[in-house]
């Protein structure tokens, strides 16, 4: 049996008036947890159930793997990288990269995080002395693009921190505008095709710049960041090292996944905390006891459940990536319905998150959900902000770091407060967006 939903017309129409996240949202309620919607020739699945989430990512994932869907990805953003890489190759990257990610191996990255935090923490206080109202996205945005630049290149000056954040964003839009529609080639003169031409030639330049001085420095010289890591690893099978249009590409997806997701996760935490004095409370009271006003180090987050528990909950209601996709590679039954090769499952951490079937009072922002003794009690497969299975996001032990210490580092000392009568405008542009923005005053604590 095939799997209820709309046509393509219906379904272009019902996104376009609606919003996307909307109209599935509503298609969800009205059909169920697995739907299908054809955009053209293509056949789209969403799935909601966390049973599905198991079976797509982990027990049955050589049937589901990165391949149709993921072409404009790979065409006009991030190449051969880890996100983006399928079969051998991804394999033998993954090798390459984990020993990077682990929980120890992101500590290394400490320093920067929580220097470019003490930065941002005197910005904040220059503007809260103005009582500045600010974009929190665009704040949150520029320090984990610049901490993410320190961790990968040593990359200090505050000119190449602007300009591959801004050229890296330009192309990230235009892939997500490729996998959503049906633009002209690139090959036409339009304003996007050179917006994204001059950004994609901007990046690939000073990317390759930066290899190229590497090179010309004597090894013992080389800095102790993440490309030269990457330089120095070499394939378990062949002994070779990174080609170098691989070390680009890795760099790309690097800079893409390490500071899209902390960006997003910290800008909603504000959000959540602005809309939920009584959350924000228990947080400061937490930081206040632990930190007394200092910074804090890596060793203070043990002693700072709730602070982490404040981020879980954050990457719960408001995960940055609110669906992924996998191709189908041969047919497949998912929740009793018959899912066709080729067809683009689209697994949803949004909706699954929000289901009703594993979520006390869903729609509620509640970090007591991620004590040990409630998130013992979860499905495995509830909740997966960052993939699942053997496809995770590799980068979810630098995130979470990243945003413990930020979170820790900021809330402690400031109280962003929303701009009197904001509503939220959730949108999907590839990531979680607020499309109105998150307008806020710095304001300091008493």
């Amino acid at each position: 049996m095939k799997p209820p939903g709309p046509g393509s017309i219906q379904f272009v129409l019902g996104a376009r008036r609606q919003g996307f996240l909307s109209y599935v949202g509503s298609l969800w309620h009205q059909h169920g947890d697995l739907f299908q919607a054809k955009i053209g020739p293509r056949t789209l699945v969403f799935a909601m159930h966390p049973d599905a989430v198991e079976r797509v990512a982990v027990s049955h994932r050589s049937n589901y793997d990165k391949l149709r869907s993921y072409d404009p990805v790979r065409e006009f953003l991030l190449g051969d990288g880890l996100v983006s890489s399928t079969g051998d190759l991804w394999r033998r990257q993954r090798k390459w990269m984990a020993p990077f990610y682990t929980p120890k191996g992101v500590q290394t990255y400490a320093e920067a995080m929580l220097r470019d935090g003490e930065r941002l923490v005197e910005r904040w206080g220059d503007l809260a002395k103005r009582a500045a109202e600010v974009d929190i996205a665009e704040e949150m945005t520029f320090v984990t693009a610049s901490i993410i630049l320190k961790a990968m290149f040593s990359t200090e000056t505050l000119d190449a921190i602007h300009q591959i954040k801004d050229a890296v964003e330009t192309m990230i839009g235009f892939a997500s505008n490729r996998m959503t529609s049906l633009p002209l080639p690139l090959w036409v003169p339009t304003g996007k095709n050179q917006k994204y031409l001059a950004a994609r030639t901007l990046v690939h330049r000073l990317i390759n710049e930066i290899i190229a001085q590497r090179r010309a420095m004597p090894e013992s010289d080389w800095p102790d960041d993440l490309l030269s890591r990457m330089m120095n690893a070499r394939d378990e099978e062949t002994g070779q090292p990174m080609a170098e249009s691989l070390l680009r590409d890795e760099s790309i997806t690097t800079f893409f996944a390490g500071h899209e997701t902390t960006a997003r996760t910290m800008t909603f935490a504000w959000y959540a905390l602005a809309a939920n004095p009584a959350v924000a409370d228990e947080l400061r009271a937490e930081l206040d006891h632990v930190l007394g006003g200092r910074a804090p180090t890596v060793s203070d987050l043990r002693a700072l459940p709730y602070t982490l528990q404040v981020v879980k909950e954050s990457l719960r209601l408001y995960p940055a990536a609110p669906f992924y996709i996998r191709d189908a590679v041969g047919p497949d039954t998912l929740g009793g319905f018959e899912i066709p090769a080729g067809a683009g499952v689209m697994l949803s951490p949004y909706f699954t998150h929000r289901h009703p079937g594993f979520w006390e009072h869903p729609e509620r922002f509640d970090p007591a959900r991620w004590r040990k003794e409630n998130e013992s009690k979860q499905h495995a497969y509830a909740y997966h902000p960052f993939a699942a299975g053997p496809r995770i996001c590799i980068g979810n032990n630098f995130s979470l770091l990243e945003s413990h210490l930020l979170l820790a580092m900021l809330a402690q000392r400031f109280v962003p407060k929303l701009r009197t009568g904001y509503v939220p405008q959730w949108e999907m542009q590839g990531t979680l967006h607020l499309g109105n923005g998150l307008p806020m005053t710095i304001t300091a604590r008493d």
